[in-house]
């Protein structure tokens, strides 16, 4: 494995996800009450024997860079995880202009290794993968470029970067065809395939007919450079594949596990509050391929006679008397009052405690402290750091509304209220997605 080096795609400004995204890059994004994002394919490489990895972002990229510091391997691994962030360059001036152009720009960092591999990931997915077999797949084929894949119905088709594969039987997995979301029904058919070819890889067909893209690319480390000094394609789905089938050998790797692209509010909403079920489809706690972020040292959690169901409470939590909280995830530090209702919500914590002398001032100011007051009642939400939300306030969406604009709390996206962070919202105040 010391002869692959990984690049972790970190995404663009993260609209669809906004606005967690408005003071931090999308790896940054806080999940599992005491996880961000980028952990995911981080702890995928570590539990893979990948230890030499390079995160490119290029917005709010601050808090991220704090936090994969705590990535350190023995001196003599000589693994490292770094962060690129865009920069100008006597080659470039730009920002990244897509997938393919931010590995470009970071060429260097790949041309000047001894190795003989790179993997690129992306850095917004949940998911649980060992990329050795997808070496060895990738070995076993001859192949100049491997791809990731997992079946998907026709549905759901439109929405990925879709394979055919080859009909020939010497040929298992080579693809000979890519169409980024296909929309019409003709396109559809076009890279339609059999039920017989998806079970030939190991994966039982169950009506699903299309192979999509996960966004998770193995190249030769000298194809990569060919492809994209050559040119100048500035997407690997639109423009790098199709001219590589054309002349190279492409493989398909396939997976049927848990995969979940979390790269919008309602996605990331569900993926998360799954994790709190009693069966959670992507389960945090797995012994033999632990998931790793950075160590907090805080202490236990304080409950104080509130009732829990179906929830992640995470570190140096305070629960207040009488409080429920239902199949919801409560982060670091989160500090909740008495007689609260927590239903259906994130709420991503506190960076800090505050001090008693910090509390006095706040009081004295007749200001909220960071929190969750008593008597307050949150349904369906999220609620990002550092929030200050006062006593007897009422968040929820009764109305079912699906986006409203950004106001001082924050907004709706995808059905589901985002408090967005730093808010302070006061004593009383009733946030029911009527635009109030």
């Amino acid at each position: 494995m010391n002869n692959v080096v990984v690049l972790i795609l970190g995404g663009g400004q993260g609209t669809r996800l906004y606005p967690l995204t408005k003071y931090r890059a999308k790896p940054a994004v806080p999940i599992g009450g005491k996880y961000r994002l980028i952990d995911i394919p981080l702890s995928n490489c570590i539990n893979s024997g990948l230890n030499r990895i390079y995160v490119a972002t290029q917005f709010n990229s601050v808090s991220l860079h704090h936090h994969i510091r705590c990535y350190n391997f023995d001196d003599y691994s000589r693994g490292f995880v770094e962060i690129l962030a865009a920069q100008q360059t006597n080659q470039s001036g730009a920002w990244y202009q897509g997938t393919a152009d931010a590995v470009r720009q970071n060429i260097n960092y790949i041309s000047q290794r001894d190795i003989d591999y790179v993997l690129i990931l992306s850095g917004d997915q949940l998911y649980r993968m060992d990329f050795a077999k997808m070496i060895e797949t990738h070995v076993n084929a001859k192949a100049d470029v491997t791809i990731a894949a997992v079946p998907v119905t026709r549905d759901k088709a439109s929405g990925f970067g879709i394979m055919r594969l080859s009909d020939k039987p010497d040929s298992r997995g080579k693809v000979v065809g890519f169409l980024e979301k296909p929309k019409t029904e003709q396109e559809l058919d076009h890279v339609r395939i059999s039920r017989e070819s998806i079970e030939s890889l190991g994966i039982e067909a169950g009506g699903r007919e299309y192979l999509a893209s996960m966004g998770i690319y193995l190249f030769n480390k000298q194809t990569l450079i060919d492809a994209l000094e050559k040119t100048d394609y500035k997407d690997f789905g639109k423009e790098v594949f199709p001219a590589a089938i054309r002349t190279k050998r492409v493989q398909v790797h396939p997976f049927d596990g848990y995969w979940e692209d979390i790269g919008t509010i309602g996605a990331f909403f569900e993926a998360n509050l799954a994790m709190a079920s009693d069966n959670p489809p992507f389960a945090l706690s797995t012994a033999s391929s632990p998931t790793y972020t950075r160590p907090n040292f805080l202490p236990a959690s304080r409950i104080g006679g509130a009732k829990i169901v179906s929830s992640l409470i995470a570190d140096g939590c305070t629960i207040g008397e009488g409080t429920v909280i239902e199949n919801s995830i409560v982060g670091l530090r989160s500090q909740i009052g008495k007689n609260c209702v927590i239903r259906n919500t994130i709420l991503m914590g506190q960076d800090f405690y505050q001090t008693r002398k910090e509390l006095d001032q706040v009081a004295a100011e007749g200001k909220v402290p960071i929190g969750i007051g008593d008597n307050t009642v949150i349904d369906g939400a999220i609620v990002d750091k550092n929030c200050a939300i006062g006593r007897n306030v009422t968040i929820a969406n009764p109305n079912g509304i699906v986006e409203t604009r950004e106001s001082f709390y924050g907004q709706i996206r995808d059905g589901v209220i985002c408090v967005e962070k730093n808010a302070s919202v006061p004593d009383g105040t009733n946030l029911t997605g009527e635009g109030k």
